[in-house]
């Protein structure tokens, strides 16, 4: 089959709704590179355009109706947006799933140390990385330290322009010879992504030969001047590495996007947008955003958790309507996009794709069947009758789409949350957008794409 680019829609002269979605979003991946910058950052957004607090409804007493906009935060990672719609729950919702952490580096719960006069961090990583790739780049702090009496203390360093930056070493060429004839899965071990932090002894004035670990304890006086942290409010806090820098226009045509996070935040923000032009539907719109589909969905704020079965369980009570059976069958009836990346056609990399079946820059929202790893190992695998209902409402809206696997069906494969919604036996089919240089710290992607996303996502809550 003939596979069109998304970009002849829109000819020079008619790109401005692309390129400003563009903005947008390069906007919030610069602005919200952890799971909770994210959630912060969408709640406002949400709170702007007319959303309640869910809790703060129940605790209210009042009832429920069409029209309510709605949302969940559980636990600051993890958010639930429901847009309530003219039919009763139990036909159903429209749910648009995604996940908003993304692979980098965590620091440990112990992690500042002294060795020969450099101040380091010490971190484990998170997620599938190709740990060579984290080497040598300007890397920024991000997160939070919870003190002993609840005091949150919000970390945000490296980012501005008159801040400092952190990074992890690499070995000179002129002797790498050794570490040069290693696997690149040896190249840089797990336990060599630490941080250099700080390289000056003690505070002027202090007897330095008096301090033990002089660098590490000027690195203390300094958080304990800026942040008020002490050494051992590390065993409370959750502080990410992630590269440093904003989201930037990529290629002569400023047609793509190079940022940090595009998985699986280029399919989380769509999702959001559409959630929010797509108004008062016929069915309960939902814009699912979930944490921790990197290391397997689990935890409580993961897919995994009973949060958002829980969640439905409470609107369809505050709806007057909560009974088992009605929950049941408002799980049941409900059609799912499982919003995540897919991988991107790279030329210099065609060995490991099958050109037929695969997805391409330009070739607009991307649909698999199936993911999984070789067998279709842990994949969904969708009903053909629910990718012919999605057929027919995309092209009826005119929304540029492509199907594709992740790869040869013997070099790999991937996983999502589709599974994890598809028991309770919704209809649910992986659906999102193509990435270059997936998992590295600046990944790319196509602003048509994106706004093909956008559409296809409005199309499919008020039609699905």
């Amino acid at each position: 089959m003939e596979k069109k680019n998304a970009w002849k829609k829109y000819p020079e002269g008619k790109r401005e709704e692309v390129f400003a979605f563009g903005e947008e979003y390069k906007a919030f991946l610069s602005g919200c590179k952890t799971e909770r910058e994210c959630v912060a950052g969408l709640v406002a957004q949400a709170k702007d355009a007319g959303f309640e607090d869910l809790n703060e409804v129940i605790a209210s007493g009042r009832e429920i109706k069409t029209g309510d906009k709605l949302y969940a935060n559980n636990m600051g990672k993890t958010l639930a947006l429901f847009v309530i719609g003219k039919q009763p729950l139990e036909k159903g919702m429209n749910i648009l799933g995604a996940h908003i952490d993304s692979p980098r580096l965590d620091l440990k719960q112990v992690p500042l140390y002294e060795d020969t006069g450099m101040a380091m961090l010490d971190t484990h990583y998170y997620g599938g990385v190709k740990k060579y790739q984290w080497v040598t780049l300007p890397l920024a702090l991000h997160g939070v330290v919870v003190k002993k009496d609840g005091t949150k203390v919000e970390v945000n360093l490296g980012e501005k322009e008159d801040d400092p930056v952190f990074g992890v070493s690499d070995l000179l060429i002129h002797l790498a010879g050794e570490q040069m004839e290693k696997k690149a899965s040896k190249v840089i071990e797990g336990e060599k992504l630490d941080l250099l932090v700080g390289s000056i002894p003690c505070a002027d004035g202090e007897d330095e030969e008096k301090v033990k670990d002089a660098v590490k304890a000027n690195v203390l006086n300094l958080l304990k001047e800026q942040y008020n942290i002490e050494e051992e409010d590390f065993l409370s806090a959750e502080i990410e590495v992630v590269p440093a820098g904003k989201a930037r226009d990529y290629g002569f045509d400023r047609s793509m996007i190079m940022g940090y996070g595009h998985d699986d935040r280029v399919c989380a923000y769509p999702s959001f947008a559409a959630t929010l032009e797509a108004g008062v539907c016929d069915k309960t719109s939902v814009c699912l955003l979930v944490d921790k589909e990197e290391i397997g969905s689990v935890g409580a704020t993961g897919m995994c958790s009973k949060f958002f079965s829980y969640t439905v369980a409470e609107i369809l009570n505050g709806m007057g309507g909560y009974s088992q059976i009605a929950f049941n069958r408002a799980m049941d009836n409900s059609k799912v996009l499982s919003s995540d990346v897919n991988a991107a056609y790279d030329p210099l990399y065609a060995s490991v794709m099958e050109k037929n079946n695969c997805a391409y820059f330009g070739g607009g929202l991307v649909f698999s069947k199936y993911t999984g790893s070789r067998g279709k190992g842990g994949s969904n695998d969708a009903n053909p009758e629910y990718m012919a209902e999605l057929r027919r409402i995309l092209d009826g809206n005119e929304v540029a789409y492509q199907t594709a696997e992740l790869g040869k069906v013997d070099q790999g494969g991937g996983g999502t949350i589709a599974y994890i919604l598809a028991n309770y036996n919704m209809s649910v089919i992986d659906c999102g957008v193509a990435v270059l240089n997936m998992h590295a710290p600046w990944e790319i992607i196509s602003k048509v794409d994106l706004y093909e996303a956008k559409r296809g996502y409005t199309a499919f809550l008020r039609e699905a």
